[in-house]
């Protein structure tokens, strides 16, 4: 289920990344590695092993340590490594978590992506070589969108914090592409894997099918259940990134599976991987979970990415939904 090797032959070089201990951020440095590409990273604080929860340490990555909310830090950390990529896949990593911390989310996940911009745009003129930039981007750029699926031209109007800083950043990245950068952004909509940090509603759900199929666990707790999303895989994420940061022009690209399900939809399927048909005699629905606002339905069109670059998605929600649930039942046997 990995759909990397696929993406072609790629130059090799310098490549830099922000959230890069993180679930896309880890598939990357390991894509790139295994392609002969020197990967450098951003972490937030020395490495110590449990420091953050959900985080990935990549053999051969050189790490630096840096704060996304001190930009002038990070582009002392850009100018010492003088890249020829850079992805940006740092930031505030959730919607849930954006509306406890609104402010830091606008500085972090939107006003830095601003600064980190104008300093890869002096280092490639002060350089004299193309450095590319791809932001990594999110379908609640779209909000309350009129109509399924959104597409690269759907307007843009957020309706959380998360949203909105990246709507931002978003808008930053064309900005510096008329000036004549090769940024680009990746609409990602949901995407999954082992490596989803258990504070995610979709780790919560696989990890908790699997405890109370072991019989750890009574009771899941969770917010909405109504909410349609379109989940993909994280590492065929990652390939369409290595993709369009190759791509001959820069440009947009929704990264998506154009088909939707409801989180009632990803608690059937995990269940049912642990075999209990019954899902709703052991889970609860406590509103307090739920977000102040959430976006309608979410699904991608994938028209443009699938045309231009070849992508498509090589996992569907079953296998993505079961792999997660084995890989939990995995750590509660020790394995």
């Amino acid at each position: 289920m990995n759909p990397l090797s696929e993406a072609g032959p790629v130059p090799v070089g310098t490549a830099f990344l922000t959230g890069v201990t993180g679930q896309d951020g880890s598939y990357l440095a390991e894509s790139l590695l295994s392609r002969g590409w020197e990967v450098h990273g951003l972490i937030r604080d020395e490495l110590r092993p449990g420091a953050h929860e959900g985080e990935t340490t990549v053999d051969g990555v050189e790490y630096h340590v840096g704060d996304l909310s001190r930009p002038d830090a990070v582009g002392s950390i850009l100018e010492s490594v003088k890249p020829d990529l850079v992805f940006n896949l740092g930031g505030i990593s959730s919607v849930y978590q954006s509306w406890q911390h609104p402010y830091d989310t606008a500085l972090i996940s939107g006003a830095s992506v601003v600064s980190m911009l104008e300093t890869t745009w002096q280092l490639q003129q002060a350089t004299g070589k193309e450095i590319r930039f791809l932001q990594a981007s999110s379908a609640e750029l779209f909000g309350e969108a009129e109509s399924a699926p959104q597409s690269e031209t759907t307007p843009i109007r957020p309706i959380s914090p998360y949203g909105a800083a990246k709507a931002l950043a978003h808008h930053t990245v064309s900005v510096y592409r008329s000036r004549g950068m090769f940024a680009c952004s990746a609409i990602l909509y949901n995407h999954e894997s082992v490596r989803r940090p258990g504070k995610f509603v979709t780790r919560k759900i696989t990890s908790g099918a699997a405890a109370i199929a072991a019989g750890k666990l009574d009771k899941l707790s969770l917010g909405n259940l109504n909410a349609i999303r379109d989940w993909g895989w994280a590492p065929d994420f990652v390939d369409a990134m290595v993709r369009i940061i190759h791509a001959p022009e820069p440009d947009d690209f929704v990264v998506a599976t154009g088909v939707s399900h409801s989180v009632q939809d990803f608690v059937e399927a995990a269940f049912k991987a642990v075999g209990i048909d019954d899902w709703r005699a052991v889970v609860d629905v406590d509103e307090s979970l739920a977000r102040p606002t959430d976006a309608a339905e979410m699904r991608g069109d994938i028209s443009k990415i699938s045309s231009r670059l070849g992508w498509r998605p090589s996992v569907d929600f079953d296998a993505l939904v079961t792999a997660m649930v084995r890989h939990d039942q995995s750590l509660l046997a020790g394995k």
